[in-house]
């Protein structure tokens, strides 16, 4: 008889707590959607470096250092290849010697020309008095001092020669430091120190600009009636399954290959966690157009269980578990079909121990 009560307690205590936990199923209710859904069909890409280039010298010389190699993250302004040439150097020094030459006798020039004009004044003044100074004494002073006029011009025209042959010579110099023209990634190296290089035939690295990436997609002639820039668009590669990115239509041609019929279209993908590489060949879900309307709820709505897969629907108040098949996904939704209608409530994060019939607050 004891047994007996205690077995009823115990059963009326699980009852009552059963009771208690399902007046605490406080939940967050969303409306069934209804929308066209997104029809789309698979493209084969290409992902390309949004700039790239073959790093050549501007001018010969022997290859001194390499700083970079295959791998390398550089920066705009970064040195990448320190050249040697001692010919440029030595041209650099002579162009610094000529110049302080001119400089020189333009100042020795300067000197004879205020001795000149210095003479001709005193003449001048001299002249003044009727027989001082002889007529011709005084024409021969203003020829000495125009021709130290003339002199004086031609020394300050071969500083300015000198200046531009030493400003050239220092331009050719500073091509023995080869720097990168852009942010990027150094993808393929050619040179090694002691090695000749020909100035602007021999390539020495590669650099790609790898965090901007040009994803090209070559649309069927069917499909280009579709296009807007701005469009995005989803695609996946071969080395990450499962993982989905996404890019925006950025450069339309309005032109087709002549021999494929495909407009070559490019989006914009920013590669910020180095995920992806220039040479993959994506496959693209590019979109044609609306298909049917289909009910969207969010992914957390629907429960997938081994026997089931249902959402949890509000009926008079009280949780009813609604059987449903899962069709196309968009973004954080998932279209459903089943005895389910657009505008009707379901729970928002769903999961199976929300019970049948459990009240809904």
């Amino acid at each position: 008889m004891f047994i007996h009560k205690r077995i009823c307690l115990v059963f009326h205590f699980v009852c009552c707590l059963s009771t208690f936990s399902q007046s605490l199923a406080h939940v967050e209710m969303v409306k069934v959607e209804r929308r066209p859904s997104a029809r789309t069909v698979p493209l084969t890409a290409e992902l390309a470096p949004f700039l790239q280039t073959d790093i050549e010298a501007r001018a010969p010389g022997y290859v001194e250092k390499v700083l970079v190699d295959r791998g390398s993250l550089v920066h705009k302004g970064q040195l990448l290849v320190q050249l040697s040439a001692p010919e440029i150097n030595s041209q650099t020094e002579a162009s610094e010697a000529n110049l302080h030459q001119a400089e020189a006798e333009a100042a020795q020039a300067e000197a004879q020309e205020a001795a000149a004009e210095s003479t001709s004044a005193k003449l001048q003044e001299a002249a003044k008095t009727p027989g001082a100074v002889a007529g011709n004494e005084l024409l021969q002073a203003q020829k000495q001092r125009d021709a130290a006029l003339a002199l004086v011009d031609s020394r300050k025209a071969a500083i300015r020669t000198a200046k531009e042959r030493l400003q050239a010579s220092r331009a050719m110099e500073s091509y023995l430091r080869v720097i990168a023209p852009f942010d990027g990634m150094i993808t393929d190296r050619f040179v090694h120190p002691g090695m000749l290089i020909d100035g602007g035939h021999t390539p020495m690295l590669k650099l790609q600009q790898v965090a901007h990436l040009r994803l090209i997609v070559p649309v069927p002639e069917t499909y280009t009636g579709s296009i807007v820039k701005g469009t995005s668009a989803v695609f996946h590669v071969p080395a990450h399954p499962g993982k989905s990115y996404s890019a925006k239509v950025a450069r339309i041609p309005d032109a087709l290959d002549q021999q494929s019929r495909v407009m070559m279209v490019e989006l914009d993908v920013y590669n910020k966690d180095g995920s992806l590489a220039p040479g993959m060949y994506p496959t693209v879900d590019w979109p044609v157009g609306a298909g049917e309307n289909l009910l969207f709820v969010p992914s957390t709505s629907v429960v997938t269980t081994t026997e089931r897969t249902f959402v949890i629907a509000s009926v008079n108040g009280r949780a009813h578990w609604v059987d449903v098949r899962k069709g196309p996904v968009s973004g954080e939704s998932v279209s459903v079909r089943g005895q389910i209608a657009a505008g009707q409530e379901v729970v928002k994060r769903a999961s199976d121990e929300i019970r049948e019939g459990t009240p809904l607050k």
